[in-house]
């Protein structure tokens, strides 16, 4: 029976993975593929519980359908908050001005660089380091674009290098606003801040520098031979009319600073959570918005983005979130995951094989499906129970799975954030990904490098 049901739970994947690649709605998929995996496993184990007593209905049928409520609720008061909160709060940043103010601040002094190629290794970096405070790969694109893109090409770099370098500055997501990096750290029981720190820094630092060396020089090439031809496009801006006051940009710094200063890395006294910074910045904006336009109502009517952004956050990445649980929790039911973990041991395969094979996995659906979130969800709920079979350490296991999810996106062709460059220099996706391709491979061999090594 546990052979039969190890097997059946590899058909589901398979199919699961077929959908996912022919454009069907990931939330749904895995949310029904948890639900057959969970009803199949309850089926043909008589003593399998899918939930605790103190949260069972009485009947092992109603609770699969229990299943959902109980996930939901315990996302929803967890990561799912905190994911709905980041959203909102940059969808907020964004309409006060604040996030297109940070990006001119920085750029403004990029135009002083004479050589075009180290000011295209520049906007990586920048563009790597503005993704933690905007944590929309799309939405920063086009920020990039529409501020970045003349400068680089006013200095000699063509609008396609332009366009590579800025579909892979959302290659690395990290940071406490991060949903990927929320997600991992309360998978493996670190707080966000902590996470950061001493897991995704230390992996993200060497796979940066990789990363932008690889990129001078195959821009370079490509640049050279000029195989691009450009379609008349022009590149539309955010919902911000216009970038707020300069010094609003350190309201996106602000959350992070403080996440940092009241944390178990700088005293043991007083810790805040990622919700409450961001609400003590939300406030601390509001009312300089006030006092900026000096009325209340617009103000007021501004704030409003915070609670539309979490809507959009939960449509968008939480319920993905739950219904990856859902998956997971089934594939758990049918022993599958044991199954895996005693005939890796068997095969004598430890922690550093499964580690560049989940790896692998994420960033193959990834570049399938062209969503780094949805393959990393559906895999980072295995990530406690295979390390703990294979007495492995968890973050070391799921660090390089999230940033799997970031550099196999930045070379899939369908994915949003290269469609959106393709689209605002005038050339197809597929000639974004020739130039993101080998930078994204450097990228991804050094950080699994990194990660088997330093942490």
């Amino acid at each position: 029976m546990p052979v039969f049901l190890a097997a059946f739970a590899l058909l589901v994947t398979i199919g699961v993975g077929y959908l996912l690649i022919k454009g069907q709605k990931p939330v749904i998929v895995l949310l029904l593929s948890g639900f057959v995996l969970v009803a199949v496993s309850t089926a043909l184990q008589p003593g399998l519980e899918i939930l605790d007593e103190k949260d069972s209905s009485g009947s092992r049928w109603l609770d699969i359908i229990g299943l959902f409520e109980n996930v939901a609720g315990s996302q929803l008061t967890s990561v799912g908050l905190i994911i709905m909160a980041a959203g909102g709060f940059s969808t907020y940043m964004n309409k006060i001005g604040a996030s297109r103010a940070l990006v001119e601040l920085l750029s403004a002094p990029m135009a002083r660089i004479k050589h075009p190629y180290v000011l295209l290794i520049v906007t990586y970096f920048i563009g790597a380091a503005l993704f933690m405070f905007i944590p929309s790969a799309a939405g920063l694109a086009i920020l990039l674009m529409v501020l970045l893109v003349p400068v680089l090409t006013a200095a000699g770099i063509t609008p396609a290098a332009a366009a590579a370098v800025i579909a892979t500055a959302s290659a690395l997501p990290m940071g406490p606003a991060s949903g990927t990096s929320v997600l991992a750290a309360k998978t493996v029981g670190l707080s966000p801040v902590v996470y950061f720190v001493q897991n995704q820094l230390i992996v993200a630092i060497p796979t940066a520098i990789a990363v932008a060396v690889t990129h001078y020089f195959i821009q370079r090439h490509y640049d050279r031979r000029g195989l691009e031809s450009y379609k008349p496009t022009e590149v539309k801006g955010d919902d911000a009319a216009e970038a707020g006051p300069r010094w609003y940009s350190i309201f996106l710094v602000l959350p992070i600073v403080l996440l940092i200063v009241f944390s178990p890395l700088v005293n043991d006294k007083v810790e805040l959570t990622t919700v409450g910074a961001f609400i003590i910045v939300w406030l601390l904006a509001m009312i300089c918005e006030m006092i900026r336009n000096r009325s209340f109502k617009k103000a007021a009517d501004a704030s409003v983005a915070l609670f539309t952004g979490m809507g959009k956050m939960f449509g968008g990445v939480v319920a993905l979130i739950i219904a990856a649980q859902i998956f997971a929790e089934g594939l758990t039911a049918t022993g599958a995951i044991d199954l895996l973990v005693k005939g890796g041991e068997k095969l004598g395969a430890g922690m550093a094989i499964m580690t560049v094979v989940f790896t692998v996995i994420v960033g193959l659906v990834t570049f399938l499906t062209g969503s780094g979130v949805g393959a990393f969800s559906a895999f980072s709920g295995l990530v406690p129970a295979i390390a703990k079979g294979l007495g492995g350490s968890a973050p070391a296991l799921i660090t390089p799975m999230e940033f799997a999810s970031g550099l196999f996106r930045s070379m899939s062709p369908v994915s949003g954030v290269v469609i959106a460059v393709a689209g605002g220099v005038g050339i197809s996706p597929m000639e974004v990904v020739r130039r993101t391709l080998l930078p994204m491979i450097v990228g991804a061999v050094v950080m699994i490098a990194a990660s088997l090594i330093l942490l």
